[in-house]
């Protein structure tokens, strides 16, 4: 991915009578819920294992366990989103549709959205392989991508457009007027969204 607008803080929470059984892929799961509670809303460098423990109302001695650590915990999350990522972004789909899928992903859970922009601020994260542009590129060569734009800037200018609503929801306010959770908002911000992505092509 809180403590921002538009998503509830989840409570601190104890396990039931029970749910006290060891079970493992419960526990990855409760883990992996609450790290990325915390990271959303304290970023990797203030997110304590401690914290994540607690929330999952688990034995912090389960994340070295099921993770190897914090950082391990932070990359399963990685890879959580690599696997939901390929079940909505389809190549075949026009530049402007793909990218209002990633948009419609950050409204339904504004979490991962907070934890990259936590990171970018922090400058605290573990290293992570460099973007894969082919796409873009091959987007490029197509027509969907005018020539003298360069690939990672289109790519970077989707990321803010897709991110700015979850991390700057005070600049939606003061520029649209509007509610950024607010149906009307997110219909006509995705309607944008697709206006100005079509418009690399020109």
């Amino acid at each position: 991915m809180a403590t921002m607008q538009g998503t509830p803080k989840r409570p601190r929470r104890a396990p039931a009578p029970e749910e006290r059984k060891l079970d493992p892929e419960r526990s990855r799961r409760l883990l992996l819920e609450a790290a990325m509670d915390e990271f959303s809303e304290k970023g990797y460098a203030g997110a304590r294992v401690q914290d994540i423990a607690d929330r999952a109302g688990l034995n912090k001695q389960l994340i070295t366990y099921h993770f190897g650590g914090k950082e391990g915990l932070y990359k399963e999350l990685g890879r959580q989103w690599l696997r939901r990522e390929a079940a909505f972004n389809d190549p075949a789909l026009p530049l402007d549709q793909l990218v209002t899928r990633y948009l419609e992903e950050a409204f339904a859970d504004p979490r991962g959205t907070r934890l990259n922009a936590w990171c970018g601020l922090a400058g605290a994260v573990p290293e992570e392989d460099p973007e894969d542009l082919s796409d873009l590129r091959r987007r490029q060569a197509e027509g969907e991508i005018a020539e003298e734009i360069d690939p990672a800037m289109a790519m970077l200018l989707c990321v803010s457009m897709v991110a700015a609503p979850a991390t700057m929801p005070h600049a939606v306010r003061r520029f649209f007027g509007a509610d950024p959770d607010s149906p009307e908002f997110r219909e006509h911000y995705a309607d944008q969204l697709r206006r100005i992505v079509r418009r690399l092509a020109s």
